[in-house]
């Protein structure tokens, strides 16, 4: 079977595992940290990244791109993204929207958490903060354009990629404390994650 690695904190290891839910993929799930677990994570992959795909013949896939093109490839044979070429573009955008906002908060996390504080970048945070503002915001006014006319989610009548990548990097900024990113900011952002995160395919990975 299938084996997924790193901790479902990580909205990168979190956005493939609710993708194998949708796509209805079975797998293990194997909690390891890069800081922690680093040993025992380097001898499993040497890139010590998360996430870590482990395939049944034992080979490793890295970053949460290439394992979901993977699994809808090589295993699922079909895409959670949306087949019409605008939609496709639209949703590309928004998926490439929440993967910075969740690189920026991990970037953050790494700045302020590991590296002490006298030698800390006051300018480099904030620039890292006005990034993440902005993929926030992009995702905002997205969203209040609303879903195309006749779909309940974004691009269709279930959640496409777009919808599981925006949900889960929300969820991620409303995690960490070290990010200021208020749902009263962005209302219709904090709406369409709290409707995400009850379906069962969330609800069956449980940030962490």
């Amino acid at each position: 079977m299938l084996q997924l690695v790193g901790y479902l904190e990580s909205p990168f290891v979190r956005r493939v595992a609710i993708s194998m839910q949708f796509l209805g993929i079975p797998y293990d799930h194997r909690e390891l940290s890069i800081f922690r677990d680093f040993d025992e994570f380097r001898a499993l992959n040497p890139l010590v990244k998360v996430p870590t795909l482990v395939l049944e013949d034992g080979q490793v896939l890295s970053d949460s791109g290439l394992i979901i093109h993977y699994l809808e490839t090589q295993v699922a044979g079909r895409s959670l993204m949306p087949a019409d070429s605008e939609a496709f573009l639209a949703a590309s955008q928004m998926v490439s929207y929440a993967l910075v906002a969740m690189e920026k908060v991990a970037q953050i996390i790494y700045e302020t958490g590991q590296r002490p504080p006298e030698k800390q970048q006051q300018s480099w945070i904030e620039r890292l903060e006005q990034q993440l503002e902005g993929a926030v915001a992009l995702m905002e006014a997205s969203l209040l354009r609303g879903p195309k006319p006749g779909k309940t989610w974004l691009f269709a009548e279930e959640p496409c990629q777009a919808d599981i990548s925006c949900a889960a990097a929300w969820r991620f900024t409303q995690h960490i404390d070290k990010v200021n990113i208020s749902a009263d900011d962005y209302p219709a952002m904090a709406a369409f994650s709290e409707r995400a995160e009850r379906l069962p395919e969330f609800l069956a990975c449980p940030l962490s």
